[in-house]
């Protein structure tokens, strides 16, 4: 029998990316349940005609214009394009949800448009609390946005917070794999490949992500965004090393129990969550078999191995336009590095020297932080030669 409940009227940014197209799974599940109604992407035209013809969206863009133009050309589509197609997208109405996956940055200002409107927000998009968690949290509070998270790691957190008291908790701890390098001698380090360090053990996710894995940068990003998602201060948060990727994170509580979420590594699952919540939607995602031994390890991460992380607690540390500079930065250098300019090791040494030569510059408005942005970027690539 069909469903007599309206449908989610849902909007994609970044819809031909990894969460982007594993979104579009969850809506193909679930028919008469999602209508998507706008999309979202960078420059991947083709897949995103093919979506185009699936879903029938009623608004589209590309950030990449000359992408934009060719996908208008042949299929005769209206097609935004630029920054302002991707906010025109971010703002279509009606819309009930938008999920955020647009990678980096470039989702800070299409995010702050939804939330302004009042959207409930999917944020896979960890740049946008880590350059202005607390400008986002000021947003929501204005406009009573809801943020719910879509990285598995701060899905697994808001689970376990749901029906508990703001002062019963004691730690967030957020589980990192710890990336494909958490057994390989630090000395060899140097000589990492594009092609080892984007080979996750559990994980499929882009390559920009998946570097930032193997270099844990992306747990610290995470750390600053459950600062802002949870209003936890720095010193109650915590990482530990989990290799299985079956428990997504914790909640230590002040009588000294703890909650976990626990899964398969599945992006569709904290993605489902984020449209349903507070519902539990029926589907066939793969189950941990408790049957079949397993053993659940936990250890300590190691600065030496991960440099990037405590970056990231410094950023945290510091407030005002650092988080702007972390990323932009470690943004810039991963693409330096998947474009074989740099080494692996160069990726840390060009995030703190650009933190270190940009620290103070002004970072109490929006439009700060993303000139300290346009910043980050200019310092690192002005220190980028010749590959090394």
């Amino acid at each position: 029998m069909e469903s007599t409940v309206a449908p989610v009227h849902l909007v994609v940014l970044g819809s031909t990316g990894s969460i982007g197209t594993q979104t579009l799974d969850v809506a193909r599940a679930f028919p008469d349940r999602i209508r998507v109604v706008a999309l979202a992407a960078g420059s991947n035209d083709a897949l995103l005609e093919a979506q185009i013809r699936e879903f029938r969206p009623e608004r589209v863009a590309l950030a990449d214009p000359e992408a934009a133009h060719r996908l208008a050309a042949r299929s005769g589509l209206a097609v935004a394009s630029g920054p302002e197609g991707v906010r025109s997208v971010a703002c279509h109405d009606p819309a009930d949800v938008v999920i955020t996956a647009m990678v980096g940055a470039a989702g800070l200002l299409p995010t702050m448009d939804a939330i302004a409107l009042g959207r409930r927000i999917g944020l896979a998009n960890k740049e946008t609390m880590v350059v202005a968690g607390d400008l986002i949290r000021e947003a929501c509070a204005r406009s009573g946005s809801e943020i719910i998270p879509v990285d598995s790691e701060h899905s697994a957190i808001y689970q376990c917070l749901v029906g508990e008291p703001q002062e019963s908790v004691s730690r967030l701890i957020l589980t990192a794999s710890g990336g494909p390098f958490r057994e390989r001698p630090v000395e060899t380090f140097d000589a990492v490949t594009r092609q080892e360090a984007l080979a996750h053990p559990n994980w499929d996710m882009g390559p920009k992500i998946t570097v930032d894995s193997a270099t844990m940068m992306n747990k610290g990003l995470e750390v600053i965004e459950a600062r802002w998602l949870f209003d936890i201060p720095a010193e109650r948060l915590a990482v530990v090393i989990h290799p299985q990727s079956i428990i997504h994170s914790m909640v230590e509580f002040v009588d000294g129990s703890s909650k976990a979420q626990l899964g398969p590594p599945d992006m569709r699952v904290p993605i489902q969550y984020a449209i349903s919540a507070p519902a539990r939607w029926p589907a066939d995602h793969p189950r941990v078999d408790w049957r079949e031994p397993m053993q659940l390890t936990f250890s300590e991460p190691d600065p030496l191995r991960y440099p990037c992380l405590a970056l990231a607690w410094e950023a945290l540390e510091q407030r005002g336009s650092s988080g702007a500079i972390l990323n932009a930065a470690n943004e810039a250098a991963v693409a330096h590095f998947l474009a074989g300019r740099i080494r692996f090791t160069r990726i840390p040494e060009l995030i703190r020297g650009a933190m270190t030569e940009l620290a103070g510059l002004p970072g109490g408005l929006l439009l700060e932080r993303m000139q300290a942005d346009s910043a980050a970027r200019t310092w690192v690539d002005g220190r980028v030669g010749s590959p090394s």
